[in-house]
């Protein structure tokens, strides 16, 4: 492990190379979340670049990329993310997810960094995003939780949820229940959550009946959730329609809501909730804020205890690039990683 060199330094080619071991030590979910915070309100404030998410799909194998870009205006880097889901994979002993990031120096576009982070950026922040979410919009006193879903993302979203939110009960539901049931049994053992109670749901409506905060992470092409299901002054929080044939919720759970926030406007109107509900006529578009106004001050969030919220993450690049940039920032104060010369 050689000197490290600053953003500034462009006189050699070598490139940092990260590896998920480094990468999990300096991404802690508490900065995460802070930082994933900072480029929400940055990018709804016109301080960032987004560029429209490349969709590409491998149908043989029922595989996903998502390929995703950012940069946060005066920051030090720019970042493009790689992510792919195979679901056939753990069959044969791999990982579902996979993926890394580029990070390039933003005064040169030369190539900074590769972190080979095997999909933990995305997870990580993805899961950081609904936190920021609940700190906003879900109700300062949360009795029960319902997440719908049996994935990693199921795990990262009530881990750091429990962050900004204390809560008594996690109820879960997932088309397999062995899986939902080896979910809870994990989640139980993790610490900071491990004093609530974890209950497996027969049915999805069973789950959300009473609950305060609703998450879905799934990657279902068909409604999961009825607007009826929902308690009045429920906070449903949508992670799993990433993509344009993607939808978790049926459109009259956002007819029902009396705000609808996005994490991108632009991106939620073409993948994801917003873009169902608005292409069904269930919600005119100009109902929707921006998750970033509201941390700016510039809209509201929750007001009221009785008020029904919807929120739809679709996952934008400036998460990524923040998470990244925070993981450069202390690589190289540390020393971390290694250098190769391109």
């Amino acid at each position: 492990m050689g000197d490290q060199a600053g953003p500034d330094e462009t006189t050699d080619r070598a490139v940092l190379v990260l590896r998920e071991t480094d990468i999990r030590e300096l991404l802690d979910p508490s900065a995460c979340i802070q930082a994933v915070e900072r480029a929400f309100s940055a990018y709804s404030g016109g301080q960032a670049e987004l560029p429209a998410v490349i969709h590409l799909d491998v149908p043989e194998q029922r595989g996903e990329i998502h390929i995703k870009a950012g940069h946060l205006h005066h920051g030090p880097y720019y970042a493009v993310k790689m992510v792919s889901g195979f679901p056939g994979n753990p069959g044969l002993g791999r990982p579902a997810n996979d993926g890394m990031v580029v990070v390039f120096e933003a005064r040169t576009g030369a190539p900074a960094a590769f972190l080979l982070d095997n999909g933990f950026i995305t997870d990580l922040r993805t899961g950081a995003a609904g936190a920021v979410a609940a700190k906003y919009l879900a109700p300062e006193k949360i009795s029960t939780i319902a997440i719908l879903g049996t994935g990693g993302q199921a795990r990262h979203q009530v881990e750091m949820l429990a962050r900004v939110r204390r809560f008594q009960e996690v109820r879960i539901w997932g088309r397999d229940a062995g899986k939902a049931w080896a979910c809870a049994e994990e989640l139980s053992r993790r610490p900071g959550i491990s004093a609530c109670n974890f209950a497996v749901a027969d049915t999805a409506r069973e789950a959300v009946a009473p609950a305060d905060l609703v998450i879905t992470v799934t990657a279902s092409r068909t409604p999961l959730l009825q607007a009826d299901w929902l308690r009045s002054n429920a906070t449903v929080i949508a992670v799993g329609s990433d993509g344009p044939d993607k939808q978790e919720l049926d459109v009259a759970v956002l007819g029902r809501a009396d705000k609808i926030v996005a994490d991108s406007i632009a991106q939620c109107l073409r993948i994801g909730e917003i873009h169902h509900a608005v292409a069904q006529g269930a919600i005119p578009q100009d109902k929707v804020v921006e998750l970033g106004e509201i941390i700016a001050g510039r809209k509201l969030g929750r007001t009221s205890k009785e008020e029904f919220i919807v929120c739809d993450l679709t996952g934008v690049g400036v998460q990524d690039v923040a998470a990244a940039s925070l993981v450069m920032e202390r690589a190289l104060a540390s020393q971390r990683g290694e250098r190769i010369e391109i």
